[in-house]
């Protein structure tokens, strides 16, 4: 039961990326805000993390290449995830995100030899109607549609190498990479300046001043820190294909869904229909993925 409440918990803080993105009204660069979301998660991950594992955080002397590798690829889904945010309602963006599945399939076929079974196909038609109908090149949002799409593919080329290097997001070695990619971030800060940060913002329907600064933190230690911690303790319990059916469906969902009720973005009936098929078929390749690699997992002999 704990763990799926904090499944639960994990599923939400990460669909508050867009909101906390949004609430910062544009008063700290893109660029940097992706800094600070990243350094702060990272000094959260390296406060939790020894805490809920029990072991001290070992510098990764004899892991830095993975450690550098995993971090720049965090550092490139998270950045260009939360840009894409700055061009669209976050349904756009979260619906058109979760083609992530068929990039990870795509490379997997690619990289790690996995085969194509003839569902696939039935698969790919249903997720091609359901881009054809969310017309992701029409529009105002054509733009930031396409970096949802492209940063669908980053998140896929993340997976996948953790994938190749038998790697998950448990154990200490997370808050490390979080650390690397907040490294690569940090020129962002000479590049794009610090921003705005101690800016008040009025919200006249509640009646209070609230400082951006507050919502830098919720992007970094609610949207990234928390969610990576909340991740890297339920993969512990709960099988990672399990974890990934139910992401793929239910944070998107929920991301829309505050995307309505607090900034009243109502998605186009195209996008409502269409993303209702990428997700279904993106829950389905993804479950006729992890039936192949419980197989294998089974009969490894198969793979020689």
């Amino acid at each position: 039961m704990k763990t799926f409440f904090l499944l639960a918990l994990i599923t939400l803080s990460e669909a508050t990326i867009g909101v906390f993105v949004k609430l910062t009204e544009g008063l700290i660069p893109i660029q940097t805000l992706n800094f600070y979301a990243l350094t702060l998660a990272a000094v959260f991950l390296m406060s939790a993390m020894p805490i809920a594992t029990g072991d001290k955080l070992k510098f990764p002397k004899d892991n830095l290449k993975d450690t550098a590798v995993i971090g720049f690829l965090i550092a490139t889904q998270i950045s260009v995830f939360n840009f894409a945010m700055t061009l669209v309602p976050i349904a756009n963006a979260v619906i058109f995100w979760s083609v992530a599945p068929f990039f990870t399939f795509i490379f997997s076929a690619l990289f790690l030899g996995e085969k194509a079974r003839k569902s696939y196909i039935i698969i790919f038609v249903l997720a091609l109607t359901g881009i054809i109908l969310a017309k992701p090149l029409q529009g105002g949002n054509m733009l930031g549609n396409l970096v949802a799409l492209g940063d669908g593919a980053i998140y896929a080329a993340m997976v996948t190498y953790l994938r190749y290097e038998g790697k998950t997001e448990t154990g200490n070695d997370i808050a490390w990479s979080m650390t690397a990619a907040a490294s690569f971030l940090s020129p962002s800060l000479l590049f794009f300046g610090t921003g705005d940060i101690l800016a008040m913002i009025s919200y006249s329907a509640i009646g209070i001043n609230l400082p951006v600064a507050l919502w830098v933190l919720g992007l970094g230690v609610v949207s990234t820190g928390f969610a990576y911690f909340g991740i890297s303790i339920v993969l512990k319990k709960l099988n990672a294909n399990v974890y990934s059916l139910v992401d793929i469906i239910v944070s998107p969902v929920v991301a829309s869904f505050l995307g309505f009720l607090i900034f009243n973005e109502v998605p186009s009936e195209g996008l409502i229909y269409g993303g209702i098929l990428l997700l279904a078929s993106g829950f389905w390749i993804t479950l006729e993925m992890s039936k192949t690699r419980d197989k294998q997992a089974v009969h490894p002999s198969q793979n020689k």
